[in-house]
């Protein structure tokens, strides 16, 4: 299973002599020159997720992914002086010089040098992967190794900040901040005053519940500061600078740690901090919140950093050893170039999701699409993500597809083919893509079945059983029943690259289909059903042997079956060899792949001939298909030198133009874990890590059942009821209980557009804006009370003249929302008044609310 060649084993060993210490690899990644477009710092999940994005660290300020502001700050006082080691805050200070970088896969490492000193400057997000719960921590070490380069010894001093801004989504939403009051450390909290826990879902957005850490060892400080980002450096001055200990507005809070003062000479001096995030609770999976998974038996935010700072030294010595090894095998594996992009995409794998507990604590993991829908848990995203997951282990591998079998399997979905995704981030309440539950429009079904049937044969080749696979063994095969019969030659649909449109005759995607079948066969077989074994193997045989003879196009093969002269990447065929499928003949690749040298360009190989833009995954996984080491690297340099030379600074985008070098879209995505597919062709190298499963997941719980919902207000989904309305921009008091409503129009909910998901509309409305009120009585005033809302776009809502809620973006069904306190504390039995906003930019529209109460089962 896990065979690999002599000559291949010989090259490691050789390998890991050089990568014995850690300046080996440090020199060359210089030599190399290697700037990639952004640099991780912090790497945790969608939301603590902290990037440089200029080419030296002092450049420019840190963002989040997305591009917005989360400010992270460093200075350095040396000999009286103070300077700037992170971001461009505060302008006017001068800035040591960026010497060197290099991004290994738990840790980015800085050289800067300046005044006669210089610091090392480290990041390290302990991605531990054989260990999921300390995978799951969203902690972040910062680590300063500062020497004299002069011959001098230099009075020095340190400060670390960060801004409140990381603690909401925009700079605007107010924040309280206090000290930490956890034995043995020093350190500030920070958190948004609304607290609106899962309370948002979409793409472009960031946290605004939880709390954001920055914390140390109480020895190595001599002052923290809650104060604004104007001045945040004066500790360093010998000024103590403006507190507040009240709300203020996230963009301008800053929590600063001051060390304690420093001698710098010829031997380093080291000081260290810890940044964490506490979200409390991470998804919603079928309405129900689900905790983080390093939270399941406990742990809070204060637990986790005291812990984190007790475990430093042990952490740092793990991280190293970790990047050292898996440097040395990527480099075995795919060369120098191969491992710098390895690494690059590793942290941003890791971070584009998040693990939760399910009821059993068993981990679950959901990927976020991000920058391009911000659906969670989406298959033909996993999928190209999951080389990353399947080296590791069974228990990485087996997380991201258990809440998605759990959701095909359930009566929410009842189409012959597997779903696309779980819902939009963080809410994983049931598919939105396409036709979501409700038709068969934009859906991908050749894709995703192709997908669920080839990871799932890859989890039982990691298992050597189909224990995982049985829950689901009637799904699986109603899935390979509809590939069997629509696979070869898809009819006009979607796949993974959907950006492209739809195709009929997709060549890829039949050979996904085919490859798909026989992975089946291989499920069948260790299941110990021969029978349905050679059944499926046969009809993948005579597929392939089909596919061969109607894909060919003189020296490749075609991009549909009906278009002669026409080529693209088979990336899906890679299974055909890792799972030891053997139904495609080596000549097949081999053509293929000397057509692709003859067609790439600068920087790659275009997805296909219709347009010269390409998909980095794919061309990584397309240049393992030969497994020749030549072929490899001719098709991974290229993708290199986009990555250093692209003008767009930004985390590693997936989608981008092979000859300009510009991204064309998508950002931060995790499909960059399908980068480490080479090393699933590496045997004995994966069975190394996947037997490091320290996790050992099992007994996955079942989907959670939805919560009942007991309406206590009229909506239109049960009753509709009738409102007064207007789309002319009203009074400024219009959601006040007093306002006089009465020349407004009096519509049915809800109100909207026909074709809007889920939407029942009463009223239509399709302008810009509708404002609404009406009065209600309420049976019992509980402080259980929800919003049941649904709004596409944004809105708010008021109770009796008191904000209860704001929305931005969109619902595509009725959701139970928080109610914040002060408007609850304005309800009476009878005589309220609710007031809404809507505003529509473009799609579909819809807005409607009630009240309800929600009960979850235990």
């Amino acid at each position: 299973m896990f065979a690999r060649s002599f000559n291949q084993a010989v090259l490691l060993s050789l390998t890991l002599v050089c990568y014995s210490t850690l300046p080996c690899f440090a020199q060359e990644s210089v030599q190399q020159e290697w700037t990639p477009p952004a640099y991780p710092l912090v790497a945790c999940d969608p939301y603590f997720s902290i990037w440089s994005q200029g080419k030296s660290i002092v450049d420019t300020d840190t963002t989040h992914w997305t591009g917005k502001s989360h400010r992270l700050v460093s200075l350095i006082k040396v000999d009286g002086k103070v300077y700037r080691l992170l971001g461009d805050t505060p302008e006017r200070l001068p800035a040591f010089k960026q010497t060197s970088q290099q991004v290994l896969p738990t840790t980015s490492v800085f050289t800067l040098a300046g005044a006669g000193v210089e610091v090392t400057l480290s990041f390290t997000t302990p991605a531990l992967p054989e260990d999921i719960d300390l995978l799951s921590r969203p902690i972040t070490f910062v680590t300063y190794e500062a020497k004299a380069t002069d011959d001098k010894e230099h009075e020095a001093q340190l400060l670390f900040a960060g801004s409140g801004e990381i603690a909401v989504n925009t700079q605007n939403q107010m924040v309280k901040a206090k000290p930490i009051e956890i034995e043995g450390a020093a350190g500030l909290t920070v958190g948004s005053v609304s607290q609106d826990i899962l309370g948002r879902r979409g793409d472009d957005l960031r946290i605004d519940w939880g709390y954001f850490y920055l914390a140390a060892e109480q020895s190595q400080i001599a002052s923290t500061a809650i104060s604004t980002m104007r001045q945040v450096g004066k500790p360093l001055s010998g000024e103590q600078p403006e507190s507040f200990d009240g709300e203020i507005a996230g963009g301008r809070a800053a929590l600063s740690l001051c060390f304690q003062p420093i001698k710098v000479g010829k031997s380093p001096t080291k000081q260290w901090l810890l940044l964490a995030y506490d979200d409390i609770y991470s998804i919603e999976f079928m309405r129900h919140p689900l905790r983080p998974y390093w939270r399941r038996n406990g742990l809070d935010g204060d637990g986790l950093v005291k812990e984190s700072l007790q475990d430093y030294a042990k952490l740092m010595a793990r991280c190293e050893k970790f990047d050292q090894e898996l440097m040395a095998d990527l480099k075995a594996a795919g060369g120098s170039q191969y491992a710098d992009i390895a690494a690059l995409a590793y942290r941003q794998c890791f971070a584009a999701g998040k693990f939760a507990a399910d009821a059993n604590g068993q981990p679950i993991q959901f990927s976020k699409e991000n920058h391009s829908n911000g659906c969670i848990a989406t298959s033909d995203v996993f999928y190209p993500m999951s080389p990353q997951f399947i080296l590791f282990g069974p228990s990485l591998a087996k997380s991201f597809v258990a809440p998605f079998m759990e959701y095909a399997n359930s009566p929410r979905w009842n189409f012959d083919f597997a779903p696309h995704d779980l819902g939009t981030y963080p809410k994983a309440n049931g598919q939105v893509y396409g036709g979501g539950e409700r038709t068969e429009e934009n859906q991908m079904p050749v894709e995703e079945s192709g997908n669920m049937l080839i990871l799932m044969a890859t989890i039982a080749k990691l298992d050597g059983n189909t224990e995982f696979a049985d829950k689901y063994w009637a799904k699986l095969e109603q899935w390979a029943e509809y590939l069997k019969e629509t696979g070869f030659d898809p009819e006009n649909q979607l796949c993974t690259d959907d950006f492209a449109g739809h195709m009929a005759h997709n060549v890829n995607l039949s050979a996904k289909a085919i490859c798909g079948l026989g992975a089946f066969a291989q499920l069948c077989e260790l299941r110990g059903d021969s029978a349905k074994a050679d059944e499926y193997r046969q009809i993948a045989e005579q597929y392939a042997e089909q596919w061969v003879e109607a894909a060919k196009d003189g020296d490749h093969y075609r991009l549909a079956f009906d278009r002669p002269d026409t080529w693209s990447q088979k990336y899906n065929l890679v299974w055909d060899q890792i799972l030891g499928l053997n139904l495609f003949p080596q000549d097949v690749l081999r053509s293929e792949m000397d057509y692709y040298k003859q067609v790439q360009n600068k920087y790659g190989l275009p997805l296909d001939n219709r347009r010269e833009y390409t998909k980095l995954d794919w061309i990584l996984w397309t240049a393992t298909l030969t497994q020749n080491q030549d072929d490899f690297e001719t098709l991974v340099a290229p993708v290199h030198r986009f990555l250093n030379e692209t003008p767009n600074r930004a985390p590693m985008t997936d989608w981008y133009e092979t000859k300009s070098g510009k991204k064309v879209g998508f950002t931060a995505r995790p499909v960059v874990g399908g980068v480490f597919l080479q090393m699933l062709y590496q045997g004995d190298v994966w069975q190394k890590y996947a037997s490091r499963d320290q996790t050992k997941a099992s007994g996955y719980a079942d989907m959670p059942k939805p919560p009942k919902v007991t309406l206590k207000t009229a909506s239109a989904d049960s009753t509709p009821v009738k409102w007064h309305y207007t789309t002319q921009k009203p009074a400024d008091n219009w959601m006040d209980a007093d306002f006089d409503d009465s020349q407004w129009r009096v519509g049915r909910s809800g109100f909207g557009t026909r074709d809007t998901p889920n939407a029942y509309v009463g009223t239509t409305w399709n302008t810009s804006d509708i404002w609404l009120r009406r009065t209600f009585d309420l049976d019992e005033v509980s402080p259980e009370l929800k919003l049941h809302m649904h709004h596409d776009e944004d809105a708010e809502v008021y109770l009796n003249g008191v904000l209860a809620r704001r929305n931005s973006g969109y619902s595509t069904s009725y959701e139970n929302l928080t109610i914040a306190p002060e408007a609850l504390a304005t309800l009476k039995p009878t005589g309220n008044v609710i007031s809404v906003h809507c505003h529509q930019t473009q799609g579909g529209q819809y807005i409607d609310v009630g009240m309800a109460t929600v009960e979850y089962e235990d």
